[in-house]
This record gives structure tokens, C-alpha cells and sequence, in this order.
């Protein structure tokens, strides 16, 4: 059985998820405009740092998002998070228990780079 989250708690999280292919004026293929969707009863919590991007010391703004377990997140979205636009980073983990099999949700990590 999956929980819903309860209406009032948690913040929500916008998924970005590049829309249907296009062409552009050159033909090209390209990324129709984003679809997006919202996963309500999120916990966010901040974890920054810094990493050497380019040779270069560059702020790096990292959150982990715990969502309930329906949420529809891929590693190749991109998040709206209290305004700002975060891409994920690395894989959507999911969290099922060994002893009664149900799924307890997912966590996803979201970045950004701010300089």
C-alpha cells in the first residue's frame, strides 16, 4: 500500500521533464517545451559544498529530497525547489522494507551551481 502524503505537510517540488521532441528551424530535433508536474509532501534538507569545476573552485548547492514513494522523479528532470532550478544528481533511490516489502519513498539528490 502506498501513503499519501498528508495534505499540510511538507514542502512541494515542481519536476521539470523535457517535453516531446520538435524541430527547429533547422530540422533539428530538439526538446519540446517542459512538462511539469508537482510531488507534494517532500522533506528537504541542504547539504553544500564546494568542487573544482573546470579547473576552477565553484560553489556547488546540493539538497536531498525524501518524496513520498509514488513520486515520479527521473534522473533526467530537473527540479523547482523554492524558486530556483536544481538538476538531479545521480540515481532516484528507492526505499523498500525487507521485512514487510512496502515502500517507505524515494530519496533524490538535486544540484546546483551558483558561481
Amino acid at each position: 500500500m502506498i501513503n499519501a502524503p498528508t495534505p499540510g505537510f511538507g514542502e512541494v517540488v515542481t519536476v521539470l521533464r523535457p517535453g516531446a521532441p520538435v524541430r527547429d528551424v533547422y530540422g533539428n530535433d530538439v526538446h519540446g517545451p517542459d512538462e511539469e508536474h508537482p510531488v507534494p509532501g517532500c522533506s528537504i534538507a541542504p547539504r553544500s559544498g564546494s568542487e573544482t569545476v573546470g579547473g576552477r573552485d565553484t560553489v556547488v548547492e546540493h539538497l536531498v529530497i525524501f518524496a513520498p514513494p509514488a513520486a515520479d522523479v527521473r534522473p533526467t528532470d530537473r527540479l523547482r525547489i523554492r524558486g530556483l532550478t536544481y538538476t538531479v544528481h545521480g540515481p532516484v533511490e528507492v526505499y523498500r522494507s525487507p521485512l514487510t516489502g512496502t515502500t517507505a519513498g524515494v530519496q533524490i539528490t538535486a544540484r546546483r551551481i551558483t558561481g
